[in-house]
């Protein structure tokens, strides 16, 4: 901070003089400072909550498919060994029998993809952490302005 010459130690802008106040704003400038700084947090808030959720709702998504994939995969799989175990079963066993007990063995996979999905799923967090964090602070701060 330096002074002007001539000035004799006082300040050429009065808003920088310490024994002056430094906000020379109405109460009506101050609040309406204090508005427009809330809208744009809001904003800010809700365009990271977007991008959040598109992360969360990607990972989901992708969970989604790969789960997909691997059922159609699985489905191919255990319809032709279905065949091949009823027809070898068959050689030792009633066709019933056979077709019993490849139908327990479906009932095994469906629920052990039924399970690793249900996980698959689990693993996307779809209560957008870094929104709540910022959120607080904003909170914070705005009980701050209060003050």
């Amino acid at each position: 901070m330096t002074t002007q010459p001539g000035s004799h130690g006082s300040h050429a802008d009065p808003g920088l003089d310490p024994a002056q106040p430094s906000d020379q704003r109405s109460l009506g400038e101050i609040v309406g400072d204090i508005t427009t700084d809330l809208s744009t947090l809001i904003k800010q808030e809700m365009d990271l909550a977007k991008v959040e959720l598109k992360e969360e709702m990607a990972k989901a998504g992708k969970g989604a498919g790969l789960l997909g994939g691997a059922g159609l995969s699985a489905y191919m799989v255990l319809l032709f060994l279905s065949f091949t175990i009823i027809f070898a079963l068959d050689l030792v066993l009633p066709l019933w029998a056979a077709a019993l007990i490849v139908t327990v063995l479906w009932g095994i996979g469906a629920a052990v993809l039924a399970v690793t999905g249900r996980t698959a799923l689990k693993e996307s967090n779809p209560q957008l952490p870094r929104t709540q964090q910022t959120l607080k602070e904003d909170a914070e701060w705005a009980r701050a302005q209060k003050s």
